[in-house]
């Protein structure tokens, strides 16, 4: 109990400092574009506590979780198959490696003249940006897997989805998590970016809203929210990770402690 106190506080004490040192910097300014903290939550609280929550905060979330979902099945099935079939993937790459060159910013004007200014818009552009860090995680961790592992599974007759799914995802799914995390940022930036440019809800269409409209306190409301959604949905997913991966922590410590075969 006491060292899950201590990690909390270890976690805890710089973004406290943080917020206590803003609202004290912040308590005498009279700059409209940086207004004191205590005014920001006053704000937020009108603003977000239940007002604006259907109209802007639950199509924010609706968008991402729809775009990093596909982004996962594609870039995790897509990335398996080119992890396992060497020519298949190797011409693939050179395409693979021009798509993720492109910033997903420069491509707005062809997603709206595509697929118009829906939600469709967003969620295809959200999955696109966030696809790419999967699918080359997925291939690196699908390549990674061990001689032994492979030599094993032939050994003892495991083939098919047996052999994909008992043998090389389970080993390769550090890496995979490792990629989902990058795409889970890249998910929430390309969501508030397709708000402001082709939005007429959600929170990033709020913010820049807010700010054409010189709303100041409630643009600085929305960018905290958006925070505050974004460590959230870190934070569930390191939860889901560690239960997913906890085989892995448990390997890892006895190979560590010299108790894994050699």
């Amino acid at each position: 109990m006491k060292r899950r106190l201590a990690i909390v506080a270890l976690e805890l004490w710089l973004p406290v400092t943080l917020v206590v040192v803003w609202w004290y910097v912040s308590a005498d300014s009279t700059s409209p574009f940086y207004p004191p903290l205590e005014r920001i939550v006053e704000v937020f609280e009108d603003t977000w506590v239940f007002e604006r929550v259907d109209e802007d905060l639950l199509p924010s979330l609706s968008r991402f979780v729809q775009g990093f979902v596909l982004a996962c099945v594609c870039g995790v099935a897509i990335g398996l198959a080119l992890g396992l079939w060497t020519p298949v993937r190797r011409a693939l790459t050179p395409v693979i490696d021009f798509m993720r060159s492109i910033p997903v910013t420069a491509l707005v004007s062809a997603f709206i003249v595509l697929l118009g200014f829906g939600d469709s818009m967003k969620v295809s552009m959200i999955a696109f940006a966030s696809f790419f860090p999967i699918l080359l995680n997925t291939i690196d961790g699908v390549r990674g897997v061990s001689s032994e592992q492979l030599d094993m599974a032939r050994a003892y007759k495991v083939r098919g989805p047996d052999r994909i799914f008992r043998i090389i995802l389970p080993a390769a799914s550090p890496q995979i998590f490792a990629g989902l995390r990058v795409a889970l940022a890249v998910a929430l930036l390309v969501m508030a970016f397709s708000e402001m440019t082709g939005g007429t809800n959600g929170l990033g269409f709020f913010i820049l809203f807010a700010q054409d409209t010189y709303r100041i306190p409630e643009m600085w409301s929305g960018i905290v929210l958006l925070g505050l959604v974004g460590y959230a949905v870190n934070l569930c997913f390191v939860l889901v990770e560690r239960w997913v991966l906890r085989w892995h922590r448990g390997w890892r410590a006895m190979t560590e402690s010299g108790g894994g075969v050699v």
